[in-house]
């Protein structure tokens, strides 16, 4: 923006301001160049530079000389030589945390620093910049009668802790030294103050001491306001795709820049990805907060992965992201792992020399150390893993490893600090270093939309602007005061209470209506939740009702049916083939050819909570074990079983990795069960069956195919015959109908056939949570196992010989089938089950 538009109001103040500042320098007698004007944000410093050129004749005899223009930081820094004391607040989180954290053990809450550090920090640095308003050689004095003040109010001793906390903080603000100090004894003929839209105590402060070599001038005037257009959306995607419309529009028709007020971080950032995926050149002068980065995702990963308790998700996760493990040998140890359910990697043997690299790198990171220690432990693992380059190489990755000193030889600035810190200290360090850093894009040399929050539109020419998040929630009328603070003690402090928050508010809004054009956008509902417009909205629909419409453009789309899909699978030949497989295939023949033909298996979640499934699983491996026990040691002494089947039940446990408290919602329900099945099972054994097998796994050829699966027990009854036994804790009415329905349920005949006997019987042994062990007895399974392999076989056929495979899964079968967004069902035309089928993709 090198050029400031005459008719611009922004331009109108800045010409008023250059000619009070010139007849002030002329008044004086002074020269412009021993001249500073203080700006309330960075970005007015070249916008005032060029207000200035303009305004100078070019025969004027000072035409080529000009105030120094810069913000208090920039002054400060142009001055030099500060260096802060070992406990002086720096606004520098990695620092302000030690700081914070050693203070607390000063004071006493050394066991609670890891929780209070934090709070303590943000704290003092709300404090910051009054303090820093005070002149050095009255701060401790000014921290000193306010501790004091503080002392005569009644503090109730619920709140004692937030009390104690304020107090340090208060102490921490009024003994630190700060860079601005300088400014209260720098020289120049005359310092101006321009004023934003909020009084700035150092400014106040600079006033009081420069005295008449200060002058004040405010840039904010008033103004008529522009264009408005009022934008309610649905909810906040539709909000996004309208704000990114309105953008686009400015653009199209040759205003720019365009101010996009960032009132929502989520809500802007996906403008963003809007306005960048159409090649729009944007600035971002907000930033985000560094912690949700793709490179502190990457770092905060590592130190999951190396926690001693930490899950095989975690490391899974972490090791999958670094380039230096193989990543084909991470891919079949992860099946493996997930097979198994091994859902804590403490459990995992390193056995392999992938798995070995990683458990080194996590053992890297497990002792106690000093901080120094900790970063370049933290650094080696990043380089070890190949994840140091991609940091180094993103902008994102270089403010994460200058946040937290991660550069060689970085780490040194906390050689002061010997104290040995845990992992659980250093992770939480870590944690809130990145949760208060910033990260700031690279700005581009022009831009044509920025980026902004609403206070920063003050003195800046803008053609349009963008203000999306005007809802109640985003935009209140009187915001909510932030920290710990009450009222009465932010009155005590001098800290900025709801009347001036909500003046603040005020005086941002109405600056931003006088934009030559203004799009002013709301959601009506967000995550369900119905919402009001801003109060501010409010007002100006009361003045204008009429809403503008939806700035989209509408595209015509040539509509695509999709229909019923029908793969060939015959080029997918089956060798093997389990019951769960078989009756994928009789439930839908896409899913078969989907989940078994094309493999196209899910991955199983290790982190999920306990459910049936669970329960199922621990108690088919808990009868396991204690059948096999029993054989080996009969007895029919009831206390001997009790005694028995509970350490089955313990052993089971263990082999899966429950704990203790995951193992709680079983534990209830397990002494009904346990009486329950042990009083079945002395029937059944009365009756002449014994225990043979559990769990046992079984082949047979059947042709060109093999039938195979894993029966939960094989028995013989008293006759010789054998006796196929499958577990169910499914509900009653469930395995009831499986056997009503004998001729569709495959399970039952599937285990006949996988052995060689002819005379057979089979039953399921429903073993509830609530209701007693039942048994449901399966007739005729040889006649059945017989129709089965009749089936299984002229099944293989027609697959083989192409028969089209449609995805015909009803009911139950669709509800929980992982391969319905494939065959994409719910996109169907209502034709589609006789509609010709199209070429399968």
């Amino acid at each position: 923006m090198d050029e400031i538009a005459e008719s611009h109001h922004a331009a109108l103040a800045w010409n008023r301001v250059v000619s009070d500042i010139r007849r002030h320098i002329a008044s004086r007698r002074i020269h412009p160049s021993s001249t500073v004007v203080l700006v309330p944000y960075a970005q007015l410093m070249a916008v005032a530079r060029n207000a200035w050129v303009r305004s100078v004749p070019a025969d004027a005899a000072d035409a080529y000389f000009m105030p120094r223009f810069e913000t208090t930081l920039n002054w400060t820094q142009s001055l030099g030589g500060f260096t802060p004391g070992g406990d002086d607040l720096r606004l520098d989180a990695a620092r302000d945390a030690l700081t914070a954290a050693s203070l607390l053990e000063r004071a006493g809450l050394g066991v609670q620093q890891t929780a209070l550090a934090g709070r303590l920090m943000e704290a003092a640095w709300s404090l910051s910049r009054l303090a820093a308003a005070v002149a050095p050689t009255l701060r401790s004095a000014w921290g000193t009668q306010l501790a004091s003040s503080w002392s005569t109010q009644a503090t109730s001793p619920v709140l004692e802790l937030e009390a104690r906390i304020a107090r340090i903080a208060l102490a921490w603000v009024a003994n630190t030294a700060y860079p601005t100090d300088c400014l209260f004894c720098a020289k120049a003929d005359l310092l101006v103050l321009l004023e934003g839209l909020q009084a700035e105590p150092l400014h106040q402060a600079l006033r009081s001491v420069w005295g008449d070599r200060a002058l004040s001038l405010q840039l904010d005037t008033p103004g008529a306001a522009g264009m408005v257009c009022l934008h309610c959306a649905q909810d906040p995607e539709d909000e996004a795709e309208r704000a990114a419309a309105c953008v686009l529009a400015h653009l199209a028709q040759g205003r720019a820049p365009v101010a996009l007020v960032a009132q929502d971080r989520v809500l802007t950032r996906r403008v963003r990805a809007l306005l960048s995926g159409r090649g729009v050149v944007l600035r971002d002068e907000t930033g985000w907060t560094l912690s949700t980065t793709r490179a502190a995702a990457a770092v905060v990963g590592v130190l999951r992965a190396a926690a001693w308790d930490a899950s095989t998700d975690a490391v899974l996760d972490w090791a999958k992201n670094a380039p230096a493990f193989d990543a084909g040998a991470l891919a079949q140890w992860e099946i493996t792992l997930r097979r198994k359910g091994v859902r804590d990697w403490r459990a995992v043997q390193a056995e392999d020399a992938t798995t070995q690299r990683i458990q080194a790198a996590r053992d890297a990171l497990q002792s106690t150390r000093p901080l120094g220690e900790w970063l370049r432990a933290l650094r080696a693992v990043l380089q070890e893993a190949g994840q140091w380059q991609a940091l180094v190489a993103d902008a994102a990755g270089q403010a994460v490893l200058d946040a937290l000193r991660l550069r060689g030889g970085a780490e040194l600035e906390f050689s002061d600090l010997p104290q040995r810190i845990g992992q659980s200290a250093f992770v939480a360090w870590v944690s809130q270093t990145l949760e208060a850093g910033i990260f700031s894009p690279p700005h581009p040399a022009t831009a044509q939309v920025v980026i902004l929050p609403s206070t920063q539109l003050l003195g800046r020419v803008f053609a349009a602007v963008v203000f999306p998040g005007c809802d109640e929630v985003r935009l209140p009328a009187s915001p909510e005061t932030p920290g710990m603070w009450t009222p009465a003690q932010r009155l005590l402090l001098g800290l900025p209470l709801r009347w001036q928050l909500a003046a603040l508010a005020r005086a941002a809004w109405q600056y931003a209506l006088r934009a030559p054009a203004i799009d002013i956008l709301w959601r009506g509902s967000d995550g369900g939740e119905n919402l009001m417009p801003s109060a501010f909205v409010q007002e100006l629909l009361l003045q204008k009702p009429a809403l503008s419409p939806d700035p989209r453009v509408s595209r015509a789309l040539q509509p695509s049916p999709c229909y019923m899909p029908r793969p060939n699978g015959a080029a997918l030949h089956v060798a093997r083939l389990s019951a769960s497989a078989y009756e994928d295939l009789r439930r839908c023949p896409y899913r078969f050819f989907a989940l078994r033909q094309l493999e196209l298996q899910e991955s199983d979640e290790l982190d999920s909570e306990l459910g049936k499934r669970d329960f199922g699983n621990w108690l088919h491996a808990l009868l396991r074990h204690f059948h096999e026990a029993l054989a080996q040691a009969p007895s029919s002494e009831a206390e001997i079983r009790l005694a028995m089947i509970d350490a089955a039940a313990q052993c089971a446990s263990q082999q899966l990795g429950l704990s203790h408290s995951e193992f709680l919602p079983f534990a209830a329900s397990w002494p009904r069960v346990r009486a329950a099945y042990l009083k079945w099972l002395t029937d059944h054994q009365a009756g002449g069956a014994s225990f043979v097998q559990a769990e046992a796994w079984k082949e047979m050829p059947l042709g060109g195919l093999t039938l195979a699966g894993r029966i939960d027990r094989i028995d013989r009854l008293a006759d010789g015959t054998a006796l196929v036994i499958d577990y169910k804790t499914e509900a009653r009415s469930k395995t009831s109908e499986r056997i009503r329905s004998c001729s569709e349920d495959t399970q039952l005949a599937f285990y006949a056939a996988l052995l060689h006997d002819d005379t057979l019987a089979g039953l399921y042994l429903n073993i509830g949570e609530l209701e007693a062990t039942r048994v449901y007895r399966q007739t005729g399974i040889v006649e059945l196992r017989d129709q089965l392999l009749a089936g299984i076989q002229d099944d293989m056929q027609r697959i083989t010989a192409g028969a089209p495979m449609p995805a015909l899964g009803e009911g139950a079968a669709c509800d929980f089938c992982t391969a319905r967004g494939l065959c994409r069902k719910d996109f169907w035309e209502s034709d589609a089950a006789t509609a010709e089928a199209v070429p399968y993709v």
